[in-house]
């Protein structure tokens, strides 16, 4: 035991005597440099969550302009113009062609007082006959009641079948040269696997109550009673789509025992015939022959919530149904 009492306490913060161990300062030193890094490596990390949060932000309010359609050229409509509605792809109840879709875009277009005609533009092969029905007899009640609004079609690629039927309500129909128009009938179409179950040694085993319930089942075989009835069905469902084209297009028809056999043609051929009235796209009609240059869009369009929606939502529930009335589907194709 020593006798000696140090006279001052030691000061921590005092720098240590020329030639005093330094491992004490060292290891502060590199503590401090270990936290400093932590902290810049912090920051960094907040600048970047900050930056995707915007361009995030950014990519959300380009999808919501986007899904309102707030660019467009429907602010312009206060001023003189020709109104255009759409009617692109298959014709059905939950497609964008659809009966819905199609008349809501052309109530909106004749309401307008700056509308000066409207044009439905077509690019269809068809689809469902009531879609079509629906369409056709919302063009001639607006017909009626805008009368001095005329309607015209033009028509892209493809004018047939359901898309012809629509588009026969129509003033006048213009087309290009190489379009395809007409295809006046209605199919029914299906399969038909009895053979291959038999093959394979498959018994189908179907219980009905009702004598014709099963009808048109593709695993069972077809009789005469089926296919007679679907024979008059569809025969129905022609002569209407055969009177809807002759009360659109009058006497400019022409006397061809081909028109109502399904048979498509040619533009060209398609004027001759008089299923269509002249040559022009949309640009033309509006600039030559209703003499308002400026389109306005009025088709429907689908937000990006909607479209997921349909997408994901009804097509996922619907599957097993779609699937099940694929076979025996009436069709304007």
């Amino acid at each position: 035991m020593s006798d000696h009492i140090p006279t001052e306490p030691s000061d921590p913060l005092r720098p240590a005597p020329a030639g005093a161990p330094r491992s004490e300062n060292w290891e502060r030193a590199a503590l401090e440099r270990i936290a400093l890094a932590a902290i810049n490596e912090q920051r960094s990390a907040r600048r970047w969550r900050i930056f995707f949060r915007f361009v995030f932000l950014a990519i959300l309010a380009v999808a919501v302009w986007r899904a309102f359609d707030f660019t467009s050229d429907k602010v312009s409509k206060t001023a003189r113009h020709t109104a255009l509605v759409e009617l692109e792809g298959e014709i059905s109840a939950n497609s964008d062609a659809s009966a819905d879709n199609v008349n809501a875009a052309l109530d909106s277009a004749f309401e307008d007082d700056a509308t000066a005609a409207v044009i439905l533009r077509c690019n269809s092969p068809g689809g469902s006959p009531v879609q079509a029905g629906i369409i056709n007899r919302e063009i001639t009640r607006l017909r009626t009641k805008y009368p001095s609004k005329p309607l015209y079609v033009v028509v892209n690629d493809m004018c047939a079948s359901g898309g012809y039927y629509a588009a026969a309500a129509a003033d006048k129909i213009y087309v290009d040269k190489a379009s395809i128009v007409g295809s006046i009938g209605v199919l029914m179409d299906g399969f038909g696997f009895t053979g291959l179950m038999s093959k394979l040694g498959v018994e189908r085993r179907l219980h009905t109550s009702g004598a014709n319930k099963g009808a048109f089942d593709p695993f069972s075989p077809e009789t005469p009673v089926m296919d007679a009835h679907a024979q008059e069905m569809l025969d129905q469902i022609h002569t209407q789509f055969i009177d809807a084209v002759k009360k659109g297009r009058g006497s400019r028809l022409k006397d061809s025992p081909d028109i109502f056999s399904g048979m498509f043609w040619t533009g060209q051929k398609s004027v001759e015939l008089g299923l269509a009235d002249g040559f022009g796209d949309a640009d033309y009609v509006a600039r030559e022959i209703v003499k308002q240059p400026d389109l306005v869009d009025y088709t429907q369009k689908e937000s990006i919530g909607e479209r997921v929606a349909r997408k994901f939502g009804a097509a996922a529930g619907n599957a097993s149904i779609e699937a099940l009335m694929t076979s025996g589907k009436m069709q304007l194709k």
